[in-house]
């Protein structure tokens, strides 16, 4: 671990402290979110010395596993491999997708903290994509974006669906109206819209499915969350909001594969 070559964040190396205590530092921050001025006292150094090896390292981290584990999703073929039996009906299914906002500080930005502003929840919140295979493993996580744009905006901006191809299935909530921007031949499966007095039986069972299969979507993003960090991004660390969530994603798939039946395959 020593002999890893890092380029620190502040322009200056830290030699007081081994580097496998500086990942150590870095993942409690990520982890439980203490204050700087906690870990500087339990790692015996300066605030500024915090700043500079959790900078550091979320970089560092964030190109060795994001960039290099995420920067393709899984074949259809591939997920076929190990499809859990709530995917009978949805064999074909590439990534199951779904939006998540998260607490930050106010921005220093005006136009930022417009763009924030959520008047439902009434916090200053960040949206961002993600995207899980049927086995239960995150294989996708946008950059963020302020909270008040439409899932559709973010699908589009992420460009996610440039990596689907013919034959792709996309599993997703009611709100993702994107069928215009799909790419010929991908489909997209959504539960229908109640468009009588109450949903005919057909259309029951239908929701039912997507439900049973949309379900492991929204386990993986609790996952993510339970890394406290991401309950309120701190002022200091909102430009880096990004890479933050999408090293606490790659991260959540280093933990025992949520769906037992596939458990095997891990």
């Amino acid at each position: 671990m020593d002999s890893v070559n890092l380029k620190y964040y502040a322009g200056w190396n830290v030699r007081i402290i081994p580097k496998i205590d500086q990942l150590l530092m870095t993942l409690m921050k990520l982890t439980l979110n203490l204050p700087h001025d906690d870990l500087s006292i339990r790692f015996s150094c300066s605030t500024a010395t915090v700043t500079n090896i959790i900078m550091t390292w979320i970089y560092a981290l964030h190109k060795v596993l994001f960039k290099n584990l995420m920067k393709t999703i899984p074949s259809r073929q591939r997920n076929q491999a190990c499809l859990p039996i709530a995917f009978t009906n949805f064999r074909n299914c590439r990534i199951i997708l779904d939006c998540t906002e998260i607490y930050s500080a106010v921005p220093a930005s005006m136009e930022n903290q417009r763009l924030t502003y959520s008047s439902y929840k009434h916090r200053n919140t960040w949206k961002i994509l993600v995207g899980v295979a049927p086995n239960g493993v995150i294989t996708f996580a946008s950059k963020a974006f302020p909270g008040s744009t439409s899932d559709k905006k973010i699908i589009e901006e992420s460009r996610v669906l440039d990596q689907m191809v013919a034959g792709d299935l996309i599993l997703a909530d009611k709100g993702f109206l994107i069928k215009d921007l799909l790419p010929a031949g991908v489909s997209l499966n959504i539960p229908p819209f109640l468009t009588t007095a109450q949903l005919i039986e057909s259309q029951v069972y239908e929701t039912q499915q997507i439900a049973k299969a949309r379900i492991h979507v929204e386990r993986a993003i609790r996952r993510i969350k339970c890394y406290n960090i991401l309950q309120q991004v701190p002022s200091y660390y909102i430009s880096q909001i990004s890479i933050i969530f999408q090293l606490c994603a790659t991260l959540t798939n280093f933990q025992y594969p949520p769906i037992k039946e596939v458990q095997e395959y891990f």
